[in-house]
């Protein structure tokens, strides 16, 4: 009968459509093949050595800067605040972490000050100088010091995308600088969901 070919012959494609909504497709790029930045250790804003095994279960986002960035930074931080309250009730099952690339300025102090006033959840990690340079170079950033007209007036130029780890602490995406919160709203809560 035509109609049971027809039907044999459409199985195959309404399977392979089936397949295909089961992968996630994420508006970041997809870092889940990476496998650089699988193993770090860096101290936080109480002195704790920490690493993306305390975070289990949630899904972890992953951004170097500085507290005296005029730009990237704060921006950055404001739309991480809205990505949070986009999320709903899911809004605690993202962990901010902000990895300064200024150890020498951005002491406990500095950075709790600065990250309450965007999102007291968040956490800063604060290494020496040798242990920023091993985290950055594990994760592929670049960040350079830039002299100001006096010593302590300089800037640090740095890369400006961020990391992101699904719940079960593997890398899963980089999330370019610019990207609209929704589709970083969308992305996350995807891996929230264990996709």
């Amino acid at each position: 009968m035509p109609w049971i070919r027809t039907l044999l012959l459409c199985l195959p494609l309404l399977w392979l459509s089936a397949c295909s909504d089961d992968k996630p497709s994420f508006h970041a790029m997809d870092f889940s093949q990476v496998e650089y930045a699988q193993d770090w250790n860096m101290p936080d804003d109480t002195g704790r050595y920490t690493s993306v095994a305390n975070y289990a279960g949630k899904v972890v986002y992953v951004f170097f800067g500085f507290a005296h960035c005029p730009d990237v930074c704060p921006t950055t931080m404001v739309e991480m605040a809205e990505v949070k309250e986009k999320l709903g009730e899911d809004f605690d099952k993202l962990q901010i972490l902000f990895v300064t690339v200024d150890p020498e300025r951005d002491t406990p102090e500095v950075m709790r000050a600065y990250l309450d006033s965007f999102d007291p959840s968040a956490q800063a990690l604060i290494g020496s100088p040798e242990e920023v340079e091993k985290m950055a170079s594990d994760f592929k950033v670049f960040y350079q010091r830039v002299p100001g007209p006096t010593p302590d007036s300089y800037t640090m130029d740095h890369s400006a995308g961020a990391y992101v780890y699904d719940p079960k602490g593997k890398l899963r995406l980089y999330i370019n600088y610019g990207t609209p919160v929704d589709n970083i709203v969308d992305d996350i809560q995807q891996l929230i969901d264990g996709k």
